[in-house]
């Protein structure tokens, strides 16, 4: 039986990475930040951050997906529960 190694999920590695791609100090992204309303991070930019994600963490999200996850919590959230290895 072979295992897939678990990507470890570091929240502060993520708001690291969030906040390079939106050009803004991590401690501007808090738990509850809303990356539209408090960020004002438009489509084009949410395809990037998406995109980010998706190479660094070997993941694919969903276009319903890349909607609901609009807060730094939701989007660490949808991340962890991709990087979750099936046994």
């Amino acid at each position: 039986m072979t295992t897939q190694p678990m990507v470890e999920l570091d929240k502060e590695e993520l708001r690291t990475t969030l906040a390079d791609v939106i050009d803004v100090a991590p401690a501007e992204i808090g738990d509850s930040t809303d990356f539209l309303d408090d960020l004002g991070v438009d489509s084009l930019l949410l395809l990037e951050l998406v995109v980010v994600l998706e190479k660094r963490y070997r993941v694919k999200f969903s276009e319903q997906e890349m909607r609901t996850a609009r807060t730094f919590r939701d989007a660490y959230a949808l991340l962890g529960s991709k990087l979750v290895v099936s046994g």
